[in-house]
C-alpha cells in the first residue's frame, strides 16, 4: 500500500511517498481503508519532535512510529479477533492521534476503541476534519468549563479547526461568544455563531473594558497576566493549546500567577476518548458542529498540506484526501 513515510526527525522534506506492507489488524483492532485524513498540529511536532520531550514518546534519535496522521475516516475492510463494535463495510472516523497515528495511508490497523459510527450527513473529507477538534473542543466546553447559558465566553484562536469547535460549541451550550482571530478568518468565525469578533491585528481585547467568566486559549499568544486582566471575578481560563512558552508557562507559573484574584487557570487535557467521540458524531449529526475545510491535497502531496499548516494560518482545516470515493 501507499503511505506517507519518514525515517528520521525534521521538516517536511523527510516525509517520503512509500509502498509498504499493509497492515493486519490484531486483538481488539480493525483494518480500515482510508478515505481521508487531516492534519493536525500533532502531525508536524511529531515529525520535528517539537518538544524535544516528544522523543521520549516517539523514539529519542529515530521515530518508532514512522507514519503521520491523527484524524481519519474510512471503511472497515477487517475485523481482528475479539473486535466486535462494527463489521466490514461500516463507516467509521476516529482519533490515532496518541496510539501511534498512521491515517497517512491507504489503510490503517488500529484499536476499535478509536472510532465511532462516521455521521451519515457527513462526506469521509468532512468526518475526517472533526475528531481531534471536536473531541477537544468537547473536553474544553463540556468537561472542563461547564458552560451555562448566558456566560461571556472568549476564545482566542478562533480561526483555526479547534477554536471554530470551540465557538460552535459554546454558542450550542447558549454563551455570548467573542471571537479573537486574524482578519482571514473573520467571515468564519461569525459564521461559527460568534455574537462579537475581534480582529486581533486592529484590536486588543485585554484593554477594551469586556471582561468575561471564560477564556478559551487555543494557539493565542498572549500572557497570563493578560488573560487574567480579562477575566471576570470567578471567571477561568483554560489552555487549549500553545507554543512551547506558554506551554511552560502555565504548568510552571500558571497557578501561582492566578493565586489570590479570584480567578483560575486549568489546561484541557489532549487524552482522547471514544465517549467523546460517539458524542461530536452526535452533534455533527445535529448541527452543533460543523466542519469548516480550508484546503484539500491528495496523499502524495502530505508535505505541503504539513508544511501549509505549519505556517499557522489555517482558516478550519486541512484535509488530506486519500480514496476517491469522499462521499460517504
Amino acid at each position: 500500500m501507499k503511505a506517507i513515510f519518514f525515517e528520521r526527525y525534521g521538516g517536511p522534506e523527510v516525509l517520503a511517498v512509500r509502498d509498504v506492507r499493509e497492515p493486519v489488524p490484531g486483538r481488539g483492532q480493525i483494518l480500515v481503508r482510508v478515505h481521508a485524513a487531516s492534519v493536525n498540529a500533532a502531525d508536524w511536532r511529531t515529525m520535528r519532535a517539537d518538544p524535544f520531550l516528544a522523543r521520549f514518546a516517539n523514539g529519542l534519535f529515530r521515530p518508532r512510529f514512522q507514519i503521520l496522521g491523527g484524524d481519519v475516516a474510512g471503511r472497515v475492510e477487517a475485523c481482528g479477533e475479539g473486535a466486535t463494535l462494527f463489521r466490514p463495510g461500516d463507516a467509521v472516523f476516529g482519533d490515532l492521534a496518541l496510539s501511534g497515528m498512521g491515517a497517512f495511508a491507504e489503510l490503517v490497523a488500529a484499536s476499535e476503541k478509536l472510532f465511532a459510527p462516521k455521521p451519515a450527513a457527513l462526506s469521509f473529507e468532512e468526518a475526517a476534519a472533526m475528531p481531534m477538534v471536536g473531541c477537544t473542543a468537547v473536553r474544553a466546553v463540556r468537561h472542563a468549563a461547564k458552560i451555562r447559558p448566558g456566560q461571556k465566553v472568549l476564545v482566542q484562536g478562533a480561526g483555526g479547526g479547534v477554536g471554530l469547535a470551540c465557538v460552535q460549541l459554546a454558542v450550542h451550550d447558549g454563551a455570548e461568544v467573542t471571537a479573537v482571530c486574524g482578519p482571514n478568518s473573520i467571515g468564519i468565525a461569525r459564521d461559527a455563531g460568534a455574537s462579537r469578533v475581534v480582529d486581533y491585528t486592529q484590536e486588543d481585547f485585554t484593554n477594551d473594558g469586556p471582561v468575561y467568566d471564560v477564556i478559551f486559549g487555543v494557539n493565542g499568544h498572549r500572557t497570563l497576566a493578560e488573560y487574567k486582566r480579562a477575566l471576570k471575578p470567578g471567571g477561568a481560563y483554560f489552555m487549549v493549546g500553545g507554543d512551547n512558552a506558554q506551554i511552560f508557562q502555565a504548568l510552571l507559573f500558571g497557578r501561582l500567577s492566578f493565586l489570590g484574584s479570584g480567578r483560575r487557570i486549568a489546561i484541557v487535557p489532549s487524552t482522547p476518548s471514544r465517549d467523546d467521540l460517539v458524542l461530536v458524531g452526535e452533534l455533527l449529526e445535529r448541527g452543533a458542529l460543523k466542519p469548516v475545510i480550508d484546503r484539500r491535497y491528495p496523499l502524495h502531496d502530505v508535505a505541503n498540506a504539513i508544511r501549509f499548516v505549519e505556517e499557522g494560518h489555517t482558516r478550519g482545516k486541512v484535509v488530506v484526501s486519500v480514496a476517491a470515493d469522499q462521499s460517504g
